[in-house]
């Protein structure tokens, strides 16, 4: 049936005895498990793709079309349906021909053409740079993964084939895409359970990258295979024996680690060659799930197990739905040997993971559970996207959550939750819901308080306490580790800043229009419309948000809205200053994180301070003497007069550097003196001058002026203490 539409139609586009090939090749594969009109529908593709890319050439040379049917073959040894194969083939016809999406989609149907678009490149925008170009090429197409996954194992297929031809490209072009496959694609593959195809993204990614350790490494493994050959093959040998006596069917057969993965393990735990024990493994494939916990009996009677080495992935699967019992085993002549025990569907799901789900037309649980993690991960993808700033934040968010060694902890209700390695109580706290994280005040670890950024480990029971006045703190971004926490934390600090600088941006244009004599009340709502479409704002707090973030100076747009004939219209409404002068800003400390006390000066309540208005940081606090506002003066409209409001935040930084005798107990003396204060110390550093004498300074929390200054004569008056100063700017 195939051959004879090949025949007449490949010979109408001129096409090659080795392109005839290849389609005829791929069509007997598809037989195997797809139907007549379906492979009539893959071979229209064909012709279809041959036509568009008629002409092409790849860099070695051969047509393009090879390309697309290669990619095409390796999707139909996963068994994908007809539409997944079709898109393959057409994969590129959207970026580098002049067809139009809406082309394929009268030809091949809407499904096909998004499954198309979605793994093309984003090619008719412009970008500020080549990371951004490619960040946004990733968001594009894991947005598109969300509404279908097929999308990630066409492009998966279709990297694995550039891989395979790599060789043809330049030196620089070949480590940068092997970096970008190691770096993104082969974690994904692993994320979904498709560790074939991840094994060899990951050999053909560090090959291409770093040859020489590639080579290194390849012929020591060759030279450990022979002297493990006959050890590994005695020891199946004797496992096969036990299990027939104990009457399980089973296939025995060996499995060995990827070069690239020993290649991480000796970096990440600093190990030569020789100290790795798990370059091979006996995989023991049974038939049903009771069948592999007998099996583990038999062979831990047979070698006993290492202690600490036994998973079980059965009754806890990994994140991306793979499930197996790994164990490891003191071998003859006590050498460490890692068993794996898995049923037939386990191996199967283990190799093509979220694939799996089109090979079989019967619903199986494992094959659900590797759906259903994988679609759980693209549910938070999606909701990462949402709250990313831009591609690149995105980029590096997913990327972050791509390496997946998972803890199993428990919530109060005895449910099991799968967390990225190092994560944390806040992590856990948004893994549960992005409202719980944001409202975290503190956590209960195996019942008792623990630190918000303590990381967890496997097994224990974690308890979010949270109160509905809680809120983020951006130094959770220092420790949180799953892409979730850090999106969700990023967006609410975003929204948050945002309310400060418009809160912030309305008292600083309130003051700069007192000197014009008139309010935003008294101006109306004419002026404000006419200044904001001049300067293309959407509305009033878009404006008083640039203000408060310093990115326009409120005096100049105070200028604007009042302009001198509506100055002289509303003087006679206007609310008088009090005797003519200008009213200074008062500053709390606790505006938030549109307002900020200079870390140089550490200003606090007493000292004479000015504020300085910052592009995108808003208002930095000094204190009139430190020396980074000297070099300011040439800029007075950055400058706003500010005071020190009566209801000021309790504590403050203040430093102060304390020149002693280099005496013992010195140190004991002067934090006694100052914890009788009612301050405490917040950093402390040492500089020794000579062998007499030692300056020691303090970072100190203090409320005002006067209790840094009582401080400060009680800490003069020890006898060992030479001299006291505060630390200027």
């Amino acid at each position: 049936m195939v051959e004879a539409v090949n025949t007449s139609s490949a010979a109408g586009l001129n096409a090659s005895d080795s392109t005839r090939f290849l389609i005829s090749n791929l069509c007997s594969l598809l037989e195997t498990y797809l139907e007549p009109q379906d492979i009539r529908d893959v071979y229209r593709a064909y012709l279809f793709g041959a036509q568009a890319h008629h002409g092409q050439t790849r860099l070695s040379g051969e047509p393009y079309i090879y390309h697309p049917l290669a990619v095409a073959r390796t999707m139909a040894e996963m068994r994908l349906d007809a539409k997944s194969i079709i898109a393959a083939i057409l994969h590129d016809v959207i970026e580098d021909t002049p067809t139009a999406k809406e082309q394929l989609a009268s030809e091949f149907g809407e499904e096909v053409a998004e499954l198309v678009d979605g793994v093309s490149k984003l090619t008719h925008l412009t970008f500020e740079s080549k990371a951004e170009a490619q960040a946004e090429n990733f968001r594009k197409m894991m947005l598109a993964i969300v509404q279908d996954i097929r999308v990630i194992i066409v492009k998966l297929a279709d990297r694995l084939h550039n891989m395979r031809t790599l060789s043809v490209m330049r030196p620089d072009k070949r480590r940068r895409i092997a970096r970008e496959t190691l770096d993104i694609y082969a974690p994904i593959a692993q994320r979904l359970g498709m560790n074939g195809m991840r094994h060899e993204l990951e050999a053909l990614g560090f090959q291409a990258l770093y040859p020489m350790r590639y080579r290194i490494l390849e012929n020591s493994v060759r030279k450990s295979r022979g002297n493990r050959k006959e050890l590994m093959n005695k020891i199946e040998t004797t496992i096969c024996g036990r299990l027939e006596e104990a009457g399980i069917e089973s296939r025995i057969y060996g499995r060995e680690k990827n070069l690239y993965s020993i290649y991480k393990k000796m970096r990440q735990k600093k190990l030569s060659f020789a100290e790795v024990f798990d370059v091979f493994a006996t995989r023991i494939v049974v038939s049903g799930v009771d069948t592999c916990y007998r099996v583990l009996g038999v062979i831990h009677n047979l070698y006993k197990p290492v202690p600490g080495r036994f998973k079980d992935y059965i009754a806890i699967p990994k994140i991306n739905g793979y499930q197996s019992l790994h164990t490891v085993l003191f071998g003859p002549h006590g050498i460490p040997i890692e068993a794996q025990i898995r049923t037939d569907e386990m191996d199967r799901v283990a190799e093509s993971g979220i694939a799996a789900h089109w090979q079989y037309k019967t619903g199986d649980n494992n094959r659900d559970k590797a759906q259903a993690h994988a679609r759980r991960w693209l549910r938070d993808v999606l909701e990462i996207q949402k709250r990313a700033g831009n591609s690149l934040e995105f980029l590096e968010s997913i990327k972050a959550d791509l390496f997946p060694d998972e803890v199993y902890v428990f919530t109060p209700a005895g449910e099991i939750m799968e967390l990225p390695h190092g994560a944390t109580a806040i992590d856990f706290a948004y893994a549960v819901h992005s409202d719980v994280g944001n409202t975290c005040v503190a956590v209960k670890i195996d019942r008792r308080l623990a630190p918000l950024s303590s990381e967890l480990e496997s097994g224990q029971a974690v308890e979010v306490i949270s109160v509905p006045s809680g809120r983020p703190n951006p130094a959770w971004l220092n420790f949180v580790v799953t892409a979730k926490a850090r999106s969700n934390i990023r967006h609410f600090l975003k929204h948050l800043q945002r309310e400060e600088a418009v809160t912030l941006g309305q008292r600083l244009l309130d003051k700069a229009l007192t000197a014009h004599e008139t309010t935003l009340e008294d101006l109306g709502k004419r002026p404000i419309k006419r200044l904001l479409k001049e300067l293309a704002l959407a509305d009033m707090d878009s404006l008083l948000e640039s203000i408060g973030m310093g990115d326009r100076m409120p005096q100049l747009v105070a200028r604007r809205l009042a302009s001198p004939d509506k100055a002289a219209g509303q003087r006679n409404k206007a609310r008088p200053t009090k005797g003519g002068a200008k009213v200074p800003l008062s500053i709390k400390g606790t505006e938030g994180m549109v307002v900020s006390l200079a870390k140089c000066c550490n200003p606090i309540p007493g000292d004479n301070i000015v504020g300085i208005m910052s592009s995108g940081r808003g208002l930095v606090v000094h204190r009139e003497s430190c020396r980074n506002v000297s070099g300011r003066k040439s800029t007075p409209d950055q400058w706003v007069d500010v005071q020190w409001s009566e209801q000021a935040a309790d504590e403050f930084s203040a430093g102060i550097r304390v020149q002693t005798a280099n005496q013992r107990g010195v140190l004991a003396t002067l934090a006694a003196k100052v914890a009788d204060l009612n301050s405490n110390i917040e950093n402390v550093s040492f500089e020794e001058r000579d062998g007499s004498t030692t300056t020691i300074t303090f970072v100190l929390s203090v409320k005002d002026r006067k209790h840094l200054a009582r401080i400060m004569r009680v800490v003069r008056a020890i006898p060992e203490v030479f001299k006291v100063m505060r630390i200027r700017g």
